[in-house]
């Protein structure tokens, strides 16, 4: 037995174990420090202090595989990391990252993760043969020496000594830096311990607003029919429609309709779906998003205080976020998801015909929330819709971008169809109508160098937050108040934050009034003003988009559209 534990300690020598794991351990660091913008002396301080801390703790016991597997917390987060930068080439695992795993449904997921595949394995291939070696060690108690130890030690005090003299001068040179935000794993640690405050505080979310109310009132007579319908898009980015400069027909319906307000100058304040859609459906902005979404209802409650019949109506999976608990608030909640995944957006069409036709109620609000442009493209249209061809790979790759952005301008395409057929239903019913539409987000395509894709990325781009909004108004409510539809087109050519008007826009063109609402913020208004362009970054801060992240690429992308000068 001896000579077979002396073997063991020949065959995974616990002394190369002391200082491979660390090594590896602070692969993220090195990584980190090459892809995020931050001066020389945070870069060392960034690997200086955690490796310093790792060496220290392998230093002090002799068991280096017990250590290592004590330690596994840390792997397990630099794992998580380079796949993230993998998937988004920058940035640390942020708050809404974790919040993400909690509120993506299974099948966003699956697809994620099938584009995934060689990022994970290539993680797996590294990490999981460290921890087989450190389980095995572990078991076996195959010790270091004391004089390995006792070199551990001191270097580790010597590396921590080094990297908390970087810190006065990484201070000094860089007045954002903060150790709780620019050393790793101490910002994804705090990052984590964020994410499990919100979900707290979202679990709670309905005894913290159970006493909320608009005081929300009618100002119109009670026999005139009036039907509103927000529509809210998934992943669409402006960039891609016809109807905003796009050289493809991905727009021929809508294009065709002189009476559609088109907004080509609309940004998002978030580029996640979990904020950006309850910032469209609330009063609350970015700059008191921290304080007031755990306390605040949706623009639902706001019509049913008013006498409204409301529905809900979505092709997205319940995810126990903010969208969920809004749309519990509709009278009538529709999930296509509740009957399995694979659902197109056409299908709630029916729906939404079957409820304006049925409702006893003059007065009606529903919301369409769509699955829209959200990857895997091929899936979200049928097949009649594949006009742009090739659009049959869905393999996350730069190779693949022309059958990417195919598949993609071909969700536009429908969702062109799809518009268009809401507005027919609400022309059909010849009343005081109207619909509005924006996405949540865009979307990035291997749009330039950076090769990004998809969203939700913690440092956003130009793609993924210039969006589409349109704006229809019947021929009715046009007649009975044409000063809502003379503003609205006034203000086509101003700065717009889709984050920021749905909630006030739907309010006066359903002629609702509230001491919530906030005429500044109406399209519909003559006092609208246009906003700060500001984002909600991950720490929940409204921050100027000078702050958020954007590169020259963005920079570059929203003067050629005029949106900054």
């Amino acid at each position: 037995m001896k000579h077979f534990k002396i073997i063991l300690r020949r065959i995974f020598l616990p002394e190369v174990l002391l200082w491979c794991y660390p090594l590896l351990l602070i692969a993220p660091n090195v990584t980190l420090d090459i892809t995020e913008y931050s001066s020389a002396w945070s870069k060392a301080a960034n690997i200086l202090l955690p490796f310093g801390v790792y060496i220290l703790i392998m230093g002090i016991w002799k068991n280096v595989g017990r250590t290592a597997l004590i330690l596994f917390p840390i792997l397990f987060y630099g794992a998580f990391q380079i796949v993230l930068l993998y998937l988004y080439g920058e940035s640390i695992i942020a708050v809404d990252m974790f919040l993400n795993l909690v509120t993506t449904n299974v099948s966003e997921a699956t697809e994620l993760l099938g584009n995934l595949t060689g990022a994970i394995l290539t993680v797996l291939t590294v990490y999981v043969p460290i921890l087989i070696w450190s389980a095995i060690s572990a078991i076996n108690r195959c010790h270091a020496s004391a004089i390995s130890l006792s070199g551990a030690r001191k270097s580790g005090s010597v590396c921590i000594l080094l990297g908390l003299v970087c810190i006065f001068p990484a201070y000094a040179s860089d007045l954002r830096f903060s150790i709780i935000k620019d050393i790793f794993p101490i910002n994804v640690i705090h990052n984590t311990v964020l994410a499990i405050k919100r979900t707290k505080a979202t679990n709670n979310y309905f005894e913290t607003s159970a006493n909320f109310s608009y005081n929300a009132h009618s100002d119109r007579p009670a026999e005139d029919k009036e039907v509103y319908v927000l529509v809210i898009g998934e992943t669409s980015r402006a960039d891609n429609w016809q109807l905003f400069g796009y050289h493809r027909p991905t727009n021929p319906r809508l294009k065709k309709r002189s009476d559609l307000l088109v907004y080509p100058k609309t940004l998002t304040e978030s580029n996640t779906t979990h904020k950006s859609v309850p910032l469209m459906m609330s009063w609350v902005s970015a700059e008191n998003f921290a304080d007031s979404i755990y306390t605040s209802k949706s623009l639902i409650s706001a019509f049913n205080e008013a006498g409204f019949s409301t529905a809900y109506l979505s092709n997205q999976g319940r995810n126990h976020s903010f969208i969920d608990f809004f749309a519990r608030e509709a009278q009538k909640t529709v999930f296509l998801t509740d009957k399995g995944h694979g659902h197109h957006d056409e299908e709630l069409l029916p729906l939404l015909r079957k409820l304006i036709k049925q409702c006893p109620n003059n007065k009606i609000m529903i919301i369409l929330h769509m699955y829209g442009s959200h990857f895997n493209y091929r899936d979200r249209y049928t097949s009649s819709f594949s006009i742009f061809r090739p659009d049959d790979s869905a393999d996350a790759d730069a190779f693949n971008r022309e059958s990417l952005v195919n598949a993609y301008d071909n969700t536009i395409l429908y969702t062109d169809y799809f518009l268009d057929e809401v507005i027919m239903t609400l022309e059909s019913q010849q009343c005081l109508a109207g619909m509005i539409y924006t996405s949540d987000h865009g979307e990035d395509i291997y749009d330039d160098s950076r090769n990004r894709f998809l969203h939700a990325s913690p440092v956003p781009t130009y793609w993924q937050i210039h969006v589409p909004l349109v704006m229809w108004v019947s021929p009715q409510l046009r007649e009975a108040y044409p000063q809502l539809y003379i503003n609205a087109g006034k203000n086509v050519d101003k700065n717009v934050s889709s984050s920021r008007i749905v909630f006030d826009t739907m309010l006066q063109m359903g002629g609702i009034s509230t001491d919530y609402a906030d005429r500044h913020k109406a399209l519909t208004d003559t006092e609208y003003t246009t906003p700060p362009r500001l984002y909600l970054n991950d720490h929940n801060e409204a921050v100027s988009l000078e702050k958020s992240g954007l590169r020259n690429y963005d920079y570059e992308m929203l003067k050629k559209n005029n949106i900054l000068r």
